[in-house]
């Protein structure tokens, strides 16, 4: 079904609703801890509100979109008790199924509507924005059709965000964005990546200035990033936890190191294809690990601090001693079978790099005693 929350859904319909929520919110086998005595309840209008709310929380969400065309008391219900929805499994006419849930759905708080194939237009977006000033987690990637009319929509309708991603809209520029980062200004989780246009480094230091908040970026293949927009960040997102700057072709040394002295909770640092990397950036990552390690053994810290994530591959320009230097300095990165986190793929000469359990199970198999003699 493709398009619900119209006029005059059929009696058998609904029925047929009524016996799925009924057989998850009250089947013997549910292990949800919810109980219907048979008899009490014979029709879906029967059910109370706070028992279709809890039903409603463990069907999929087409359901819950027909259910609230049911009666007038489920649909003020679910009007007002619904905040999250997902819109993903809608592969055709997902614009006007925005447009007609998003002015009934106003206490939403997270709204997913990832597409294989670009549906959205800045109309549904604009219907965001002018209903949804709940809203703290929105996903719009792969919108391909949306305009910066959406970005403007969503800075000036959804001040509220926390975690936006919009990876793939390549349309977006990057003044959009710096108008959206000067207005929605709790972000913490942004998604960038493909978004050629929007990051630059005028959209990168809007955010380093606005978005003091922000913990995790990802700017994958944004191929017009250099120094001035990663240093910026540093020095305005000191929270700075998870950054992604795999095939940011322009950045080199002076960019982490930036990030290694301003951004002592950094745990995540991709730099796939960053051939401008050199050793100074991993001993400046190494140096500012040992320190904060040592300063967080003084306030009780463990030995999880410091990166637990290193994508180098490709980096053809480290030497082992420096990539060495960084795994020893953050316990995290590991070289091991099935926990591989300091990832080194092509890169041929860091092949003797290993990290301390690596060379622990090395030495163990080592001293295994021979038998064949």
């Amino acid at each position: 079904m493709e398009m619900v929350g119209k006029e005059g859904l059929r009696t058998g319909v609904l029925n047929l609703s009524f016996g799925k929520l009924m057989m998850v919110g009250g089947g013997e086998n549910s292990g949800k801890g919810v109980n219907l005595k048979a008899g009490v309840i014979t029709d879906w209008k029967d059910i109370p509100v706070e028992l279709l709310m809890q039903i409603l929380s463990l069907v999929d969400d087409q359901t819950v979109i027909i259910a609230s065309e049911v009666c007038r008391g489920w649909r003020e219900a679910i009007c007002f008790g619904l905040t999250r929805l997902s819109l993903s499994w809608c592969s055709k006419n997902m614009n006007n199924l925005v447009l007609s849930l998003t002015p009934k759905f106003t206490k939403l708080q997270t709204l997913i509507l990832r597409q294989d194939k670009p549906q959205l237009e800045d109309n549904a977006v604009a219907s965001i924005a002018n209903f949804c000033h709940d809203l703290q987690i929105l996903d719009l990637s792969k919108s391909f059709k949306l305009t910066d009319r959406s970005l403007y929509a969503i800075a000036l309708g959804c001040w509220h965000l926390t975690k936006l991603n919009i990876s793939g809209c390549s349309a977006f520029s990057d003044s959009a964005l710096a108008y959206l980062a000067s207005l929605c200004r709790e972000l913490k989780v942004l998604n960038l990546c493909g978004c050629v246009k929007a990051a630059s480094d005028t959209a990168l230091q809007a955010i380093g200035r606005y978005c003091n908040q922000l913990q995790s970026l990802n700017l994958g293949w944004c191929e017009n990033v250099s120094d001035v927009g990663v240093t910026s960040l540093a020095y305005g997102c000191p929270d700075l936890r998870t950054l992604d700057l795999c095939g940011c072709v322009l950045i080199t040394d002076d960019s982490v190191i930036a990030l290694a002295n301003r951004c002592p909770h950094l745990r995540s640092l991709g730099l796939y294809y960053c051939q401008n990397i050199t050793d100074r950036a991993m001993y400046s990552l190494a140096q500012s690990k040992v320190k904060n390690r040592m300063w967080g053994s003084v306030k009780g810290g463990n030995d999880e601090d410091g990166l637990r994530t290193l994508n180098i591959s490709q980096c053809t320009a480290l030497t082992p001693s420096a990539v060495q230097a960084v795994c020893d300095s953050s316990p995290a990165l590991h070289t091991c079978s099935g926990r591989h986190s300091l990832i080194m793929s092509g890169c041929l000469s860091l092949t003797s790099v290993h990290c301390a359990c690596a060379v622990q199970a090395h030495r163990g198999i080592s001293t295994i005693p021979n038998t064949a003699h």
